[in-house]
């Protein structure tokens, strides 16, 4: 796996965003400060954010040359080893940034994939990422200041005529048309476990990074699944078999969604998003608690939209019920007031969701059973459509 960008722990990083037209500064703070999460789940630590107003990025620099030369100023003399930007770079644009600035630049792309190649662990996991890092590199090869490491390199490499550049480009192309065949490969016996789960009702957990999904799969199904607090604790899909008053089914952790995915790295984390392809029912997490947490929800329903899952039934359960009522109330507020702005609260998402939401928080364990009947409820609705002959010994 290619690593000539990977984050040293306690790296030293400044972080730049651009507030371009249909933006507003509070969304861009909101980015930065997602980005700021990302950088201390890859290990670094966010010094000062820079933001810049712009109607359309510069071509050369991304920012105004004024800009760069105040972020010069600034990381002169500082112990910062590291600049991040929210938006995606071209090779060319990094080049002529680090060459302003003297430091490591990369882009909010590069910092996720960093982020996924610690975490990946199993063999297709790794081969996902891998394929994702050389799809990011192959058009940002013609500004990268220092070429790939080639483990084959020297006579009988490199075709005649052909300049490194060139080179360079053949090889990584053909790196990944090998790790496509490879990743096809992994897919065909992970579509041929999947096929051999037999006639179980699948339902997949969905969300946005960081929103409790693993933690709900560890109170449903009593297993011990991954679950921290950063982003993208999940990479590897999880799938355990859960039994609720005799009707069984198979309950799916996925990974994470986040405003700006990378492209390449959806493409590439096809065969995870399968899983949500697949399943049966969709059960939609959500951090109530996040101030902007109907953004993160619309992040989700896009890309739900892009997988063109959005037929299948959803249960959109708001978690996190006790940090949204620590971060809205406080202790003098009273009860009836308290109880009004809940039920309003709930009332506007029945009538979103169609009455298909539930309100509970994991951590605490509340309303767990109302969370538990709900999905009962829609489980034995597709079995009674489904395999009806299975239905007599299941709703005993």
């Amino acid at each position: 796996m290619i690593d000539n960008k990977q984050i040293e722990e306690n790296e030293k990083a400044v972080l730049v965003g651009v507030m371009q037209q249909g933006q507003n500064e509070l969304q861009v703070k909101e980015y930065l400060e997602e980005l700021a999460f990302l950088a201390e789940t890859a290990g670094a630590v966010t010094v000062r954010n820079f933001m810049q107003k712009l109607a359309h990025p510069d071509s050369k620099t991304f920012v105004g040359k004024g800009k760069l030369e105040e972020i010069r100023d600034y990381i002169t003399g500082r112990d910062i080893n590291l600049v991040i930007f929210d938006d995606e770079l071209s090779g060319s644009q990094i080049l002529n940034i680090e060459k302003v600035l003297n430091v490591r630049t990369i882009d909010r792309s590069d910092l996720i994939l960093d982020i996924f190649a610690r975490r990946a662990k199993t063999a297709q996991a790794k081969t996902q990422v891998e394929l994702a890092q050389y799809q990011y590199l192959l058009p940002r090869l013609k500004g990268m200041w220092k070429h790939l490491e080639r483990q084959g390199g020297g006579i009988g490499t490199r075709g005649p005529g052909e300049t490194e550049i060139e080179t360079d480009r053949r090889i990584v192309k053909e790196k990944i048309a090998l790790l496509r065949r490879r990743l096809q490969e992994i897919d065909k016996q992970a579509f041929t476990q999947r096929k051999d789960r037999g006639e179980f009702i699948r339902v997949a957990l969905v969300g946005y990074t960081n929103v409790g999904k693993s933690t709900i799969m560890n109170v449903l199904s009593k297993s011990e699944v991954f679950a921290e607090n950063k982003l993208f604790a999940t990479l590897d899909t999880t799938t355990r078999k859960v039994v609720f008053e005799t009707t069984p089914f198979l309950l799916s952790d996925t990974v994470g969604f986040i405003r700006k995915l990378p492209h390449h790295l959806v493409e590439s984390f096809k065969s995870t998003l399968d899983e949500v392809r697949e399943a049966d029912i969709l059960l939609h997490v959500v951090d109530l608690s996040h101030p902007n947490y109907e953004d993160q929800l619309n992040v989700v329903n896009k890309t739900l939209q892009e997988l063109k899952v959005t037929e299948k039934p959803v249960i959109t359960i708001f978690n996190k019920l006790d940090q949204y009522e620590r971060n809205a109330f406080d202790e003098w507020l009273e009860p009836e007031v308290r109880n009004q702005i809940l039920g309003e609260l709930h009332e506007r998402w029945e009538n979103e969701t169609l009455g298909n939401c539930v309100f509970i928080s994991a951590t605490d364990k509340r309303n767990l059973e109302g969370l538990r009947a709900t999905i009962l409820q829609k489980v034995r609705q597709l079995y009674r459509e489904r395999y009806p002959y299975k239905t007599e010994f299941m709703f005993e």
